[in-house]
């Protein structure tokens, strides 16, 4: 596998997506784009909410992308545009501080995200002007990760324009860092298999330090991606970075408990590691130690011996000061299960037993029931889409992103998929004239897609 992103040189006129974004940049800009870049979406297939705890994950990327246009000005700014017109233009002088407000997450605050930890990488006082045209296939707010490929399109974009290198896994961590400044606390998973994607594979992504294998996924089951039709905007609200706070906490519980120094210990992982314990020793700890009611602050000041200052501080993100109580027993328990549920499933791939598709689904079943009922990051719509795609021919389906809305993901044998679309059309979409609106691009099957490139006008 190559260390940098490729750079692949494409007949432009060959594909009907970058010929039309041509075009609308020479519109635009009077000239034609210096160089093209895409980051693309990605689908989780096990292992929700535990890349920010530091536990391994399985997604795959796919087909739908970011894709930006690009070229090098000498106006001292950088013009943002994008061909969907609900994504207002945006320009920015280089030679000012970029700053992100992260209590209006739009778009192109996004994208200089990606901008900034790439000036801040290499210490780039004055960046190269850009002018970009940005064009998405991935829908948003599905849980397909759009709003983080925008972010490592912008990376890209800008270590290209910058005539800066770096490899893949550097600028996934770059970029994984610097999406935070939009307020989202998320652990690096999106980033990295953007990035480190390859065509035909899904991939085991571990953490500390960031590396990815290849898994490779059964023959004679396909993955079809559903989008609830629920839009979950994770910078918009609490429920996610709550959840973060929570894992958080419970950590620093867990440690206490068994008498380790809990102050420099920040994720459910480092638990396991300084008491080299298996992840079954971590759920019986976790019932052992914490209770299933909800925590109070007073509660947890109390054990933790710390000041109330000092969990508002130390503890608690931006978004999440108001918060009073917090579900410690079921974040973790749902944390320590689901790692063994992705350890499992690469495990099932790699042996590739005669019943792999059955045993397979029925993790990704035990998945969806951990996030809907111990983490609680599903809702009435994903839980009803779930169970038809179950009904429909799905060996297994669960929830995949953040969740409180967006995608499900469903592995179905080869010989049903037909008979599989039609049956959730019917059943979910086509009954309700908005889910009905919007099925094309709500309803696919999905093969493992490529990482990140830059692409060069053949």
């Amino acid at each position: 596998m190559a260390t940098n992103p490729p750079k692949l040189k494409t007949p432009i006129s060959a594909n009907e997506r970058l010929q039309n974004l041509k075009n609308t940049f020479e519109t635009k800009h009077g000239q034609s784009p210096l160089f093209y870049a895409y980051a693309p979406g990605r689908v989780n297939l096990i292992g929700e909410h535990i890349d920010y705890c530091g536990y391994s994950v399985l997604p795959m990327a796919i087909e739908p992308n970011i894709l930006a246009a690009v070229t090098v000005n000498n106006l001292g700014t950088i013009t943002l545009a994008n061909t969907n017109p609900q994504y207002k233009d945006f320009t920015v002088s280089c030679s000012e501080d970029i700053a992100i407000d992260r209590e209006n997450p739009k778009w192109h605050y996004y994208f200089l995200c990606g901008v900034k930890g790439i000036q801040e990488k290499f210490g780039i006082a004055q960046l190269a002007g850009m002018s970009c045209v940005v064009d998405g296939t991935i829908p948003p707010s599905s849980g397909l990760s759009s709003s983080s490929a925008l972010v490592c399109c912008a990376g890209l974009v800008t270590m290209e324009a910058n005539q800066k290198s770096l490899s893949k896994v550097e600028l996934a961590e770059i970029c994984a860092k610097c999406e935070r400044y939009i307020g989202t606390e998320g652990g690096g998973m999106d980033q990295s298999i953007s990035f480190l994607a390859e065509r035909g594979t899904a991939k085991l992504i571990e953490f500390q330090p960031l590396r990815a294998t290849d898994v490779k996924l059964p023959d004679g089951a396909v993955f079809v991606i559903s989008n609830c039709c629920v839009e979950m905007n994770k910078a918009a609200s609490s429920h996610f970075n709550i959840r973060v706070v929570e894992c958080r906490i419970a950590t620093k519980m867990l440690a206490q408990a068994r008498g380790l120094d809990s102050s420099k210990l920040m994720k459910l992982v480092q638990v396991q590691t300084e008491l080299k314990a298996s992840l079954e020793e971590m759920l019986a700890l976790v019932d052992e130690v914490l209770h299933p009611e909800p925590y109070s602050r007073e509660k947890i000041c109390k054990a933790l011996n710390i000041s109330a200052e000092q969990f508002s501080t130390e503890l608690l993100s931006a978004n999440t000061q108001q918060e009073t109580h917090f579900k410690l027993h079921q974040r973790a328990k749902h944390v320590y299960g689901e790692a063994a549920r992705v350890l499992r499933f690469k495990s099932v791939c790699d042996s590739a037993p005669a019943d792999s598709i059955r045993q397979l689904g029925d993790l990704m079943n035990q998945s969806h029931a951990s996030c809907r009922d111990l983490y609680e990051c599903s809702c009435l719509e994903l839980d009803q889409l779930v169970d038809i795609c179950l009904k429909s021919g799905a060996v297994g389906s669960r929830l995949t992103g953040a969740g409180w809305g967006g995608c499900a993901v469903s592995m179905v044998p080869d010989e049903k998929v037909e008979s599989f679309l039609q049956a959730v059309r019917e059943s979910y979409y086509l009954p309700d004239p908005r889910r009905a609106a919007m099925e094309k691009q709500s309803l696919f099957v999905s093969k493992p897609g490529g990482g990140a490139a830059i692409i060069l006008e053949e």
